[in-house]
């Protein structure tokens, strides 16, 4: 069975999506590592619930953001990690993890990328009056949410209250994320590299 991580830097909503959907069997995956740069966050409380590891990192702490993504590089490795799903962890990754686990990282995204990149996309939409929102899952490569599009969902709203697009843009974030790591951990999904069944 294929082995996941996943980085958060907040609330968690969508690792409780994902290792529920673990639990359950709706992904054929076990997610065995929280990675986390806020030992505050909510999403460690989330993780000790499910009895799943986690790495709460001070980022401040070390010298470099190499340094402590060589310690979550050693830390994948030690848990056999073959799949990094990003959730709403705002640190842009850097050569450290991309020679690592490029090919291996995937990421999801409040909007209908290539639009809206950034920390603030669903802002962002509600202040350009867009009328259809909707969430990205994509491969993650050096640039800015610019890597390979994988999944995408949309919802239409005709408003402007960014709480109400929020509570709708979790709801499709929680569903279409387990959905495509599933079709990616059993092969239904083209990997980036091919790299999920390559002997580490």
């Amino acid at each position: 069975m294929k082995r996941i991580a996943v980085f958060a830097s907040g609330e968690g909503s969508n690792f409780e999506a994902i290792v529920t959907a673990c639990e359950q069997g709706a992904i054929a995956a076990r997610t065995v590592l929280v990675v986390c740069d806020r030992p505050g966050a909510r999403v460690v409380e989330r993780a000790a619930a499910h009895g799943v590891e986690c790495f709460a990192f001070t980022p401040k702490s070390y010298a470099s953001k190499a340094d402590y993504e060589r310690e979550i590089v050693a830390r994948l490795d030690a848990a056999g990690v073959d799949l990094v799903c990003l959730a709403g962890y705002m640190r842009i990754l850097s050569e450290v993890m991309l020679a690592a686990y490029g090919g291996r990282i995937v990421n999801i995204h409040p909007s209908l990328l290539p639009a809206f990149k950034g920390a603030h996309a669903i802002e962002q939409a509600v202040a350009c009056g867009v009328k259809v929102y909707g969430a990205t899952i994509h491969w993650v490569d050096a640039s800015l949410d610019g890597g390979r599009i994988i999944a995408q969902r949309a919802f239409e709203y005709d408003g402007d209250d960014v709480e109400e697009v929020e509570r709708r843009m979790h709801r499709i974030e929680h569903a279409l994320y387990a959905e495509t790591i599933d079709k990616l951990v059993k092969g239904q999904e083209k990997w980036e590299t091919g790299i999920l069944n390559r002997k580490k």
